[in-house]
């Protein structure tokens, strides 16, 4: 188990507004694949409660169609942790399982555990270079609880407003 990070309510502050999105996703998850796909996306971002969460709107332009998903992120001030939910359009009954976590020294990191085809898997969200203009965010599972991990999806986004 990793240890909890403590952070602020304002973390995700730089991320409102509109966002290019340039994504690099692994065809397979943990089955040793190094081929990726590459496609363009846009996210929009809106604090909501006053600082306490926000919102995106994500539209991904995979090469065999679109689609659209929502992040929902909530700060909890007693113990300084952020909750990070993802409707995906595809599957729209389902939220995946909260990501928990915070920001320290300019990176964000969120944990989960989770099941990726009937196997449970540790799933990590880091942030990375957060500005007013730039931000990366990459997604990584570990079969071995932590021990290892393999980096699946990147995002590189870019200020589109």
């Amino acid at each position: 188990m990793n240890a909890p990070i403590r952070s602020a309510s304002h973390d995700f502050d730089f991320f409102a507004g509109k966002w290019r999105v340039q994504h690099r996703r692994l065809k397979s998850r943990l089955a040793a694949c190094d081929d990726w796909i590459e496609f363009e996306g846009s996210c929009e971002t809106r604090l909501l409660l006053g600082g306490l969460g926000n919102l995106d709107d994500n539209v991904l332009e995979l090469p065999s169609g679109a689609y659209r998903a929502v992040t929902l992120r909530s700060f909890d001030p007693k113990t300084r942790q952020w909750a990070i939910w993802w409707l995906d359009g595809r599957r729209p009954h389902a939220l995946d399982q909260p990501m928990l976590g915070g920001w320290e020294n300019g990176v964000g990191l969120f944990y989960c555990d989770d099941v990726l085809e009937g196997r449970p898997i540790r799933v990590r969200f880091l942030w990375r270079h957060p500005t007013h203009e730039t931000c990366r965010w990459e997604q990584a599972f570990s079969a071995d609880g932590g021990e290892t991990w393999e980096t699946n999806w990147e995002m590189d986004f870019t200020r589109a407003d």
